[in-house]
């Protein structure tokens, strides 16, 4: 008999029941270190107090407004990203499955109030932007689209990383290129700065718009505000989700006044997004963020954390290959099933979460301790040696 949760998860043999900072505690008492993060949604950790308190004091005032009328908070949000971005206006959703569908509606309305009929847009393989009908057509994969059918039109799929097809690709059809600065599910795989500028400047050369997907990437997760400040160059839209909630589900699309042109009233809408209580806890999260030297800290935590990581894998050869990432958005390579790894952790009572390319990522939150990046190596490290 099918389960009253529908199927569509393969969970672990694990129940939390609370959480403080870097920790879950499990209802048998065991205490875990937590170092998925919800899948870099908890970027501040669990039951953060200042996070906690927004909530807290915004859910004693009003929940639910509607988008009829004006949120004071989404206001505020919406002004500090632009103030701290590339971006003139910002759209806020829920996830970021709905960003990445407001971002396709946004680049192809923007050419058709142009009179132009470009429609496509260029992906990758390997990419993932959620799992609405236009997240899945984006990705391309048989994992994501096998039995969806018919697909969303107008995506074409390219390798990752190979300049030569892409050049050749672009069209008078293409209207825009989406991807990640960091693929996430794909295996922590980073696109390197001098690629992400060469596709800034291959996208102006032919008046294409830029998406940049940063739901997994953004918010600090690689020691800058979003990972594409690393390479100097601004998008023209780009996807915000996971961690601008800390927890909380937000999510946003951000865009210059020219790319968004096209999206008037009535073009777009969402019963829920922008609530008060999210943009509540998305307005303390950038606050704390955007504080002198936090950025800076996690850059220093993620320079320690690496060093310790090519120590685990120098140490444990047969288990790990190599370690790749940006900032706290890490990735272990493995030679042992990254599955068994991540199994393994469980049993030393360290979380994290696997990715494509037998990859186990290490998404921890970004104010985590010295010591506590410490102890979840010597996890690692206890668990690589029980396979």
């Amino acid at each position: 008999m099918i389960s009253s949760v529908l199927p569509t998860y393969n969970r672990a043999p694990l129940t939390f029941v609370s959480g403080e900072g870097s920790w879950l505690v499990e209802k048998d008492g065991r205490r875990f270190l937590d170092f998925g993060a919800g899948i870099a949604v908890n970027a501040l950790g669990h039951a953060h107090p200042v996070l906690t308190k927004a909530l807290t004091d915004q859910a004693g005032q009003v929940w639910h407004l509607s988008n009829l009328y004006e949120i004071p908070a989404q206001k505020q949000l919406a002004d500090k990203l632009v103030d701290l971005t590339f971006a003139d206006t910002v759209f806020f959703t829920n996830s970021g499955t709905e960003s990445c569908e407001l971002a396709v509606k946004m680049a192809r309305k923007y050419w058709f109030d142009k009179g132009e009929d470009r429609s496509e847009i260029i992906a990758f393989e390997g990419s993932f932007h959620g799992r609405s009908s236009a997240g899945i057509a984006a990705a391309g994969s048989e994992k994501m689209t096998k039995g969806f059918g018919p697909l969303l039109p107008g995506f074409t799929h390219l390798p990752f990383g190979d300049h030569d097809v892409l050049n050749a690709a672009i069209s008078d059809k293409t209207a825009a290129v989406l991807v990640e600065p960091v693929q996430g599910e794909g295996g922590i795989r980073p696109l390197p700065d001098a690629c992400l500028k060469g596709l800034r400047d291959l996208c102006d050369a032919h008046g294409v718009l830029l998406i940049l997907d940063e739901v997994q990437c953004g918010v600090g997760r690689t020691g800058k505000l979003f990972a594409h400040e690393w390479a100097g160059i601004s998008p023209d839209i780009m996807m915000v989700a996971k961690g601008i909630g800390g927890g909380f589900p937000l999510g946003a699309v951000l865009a210059t006044e020219d790319a968004a042109s096209g999206m008037t009233a009535g073009t777009h809408g969402s019963t829920y997004g922008g609530n008060p209580l999210g943009c509540a806890v998305g307005n303390a999260v950038i606050d704390i963020v955007t504080e002198p030297n936090f950025l800076e800290e996690v850059n220093r935590k993620a320079g320690l954390l690496r060093q310790k990581l090519e120590g685990l894998v120098a140490d444990n050869p047969d288990v790990f290959d190599s370690v790749r990432g940006s900032g706290l958005m890490l990735g272990l390579v493995c030679k042992a099933a990254n599955t068994d790894v991540v199994a393994a952790g469980y049993a030393q009572e360290l979380l994290t979460v696997p990715a494509a390319d037998n990859t186990v990522r290490l998404l921890p939150p970004l104010n985590l301790s010295d010591e506590e990046l410490g102890e979840a190596v010597s996890r690692l490290d206890a668990a690589a040696k029980s396979l």
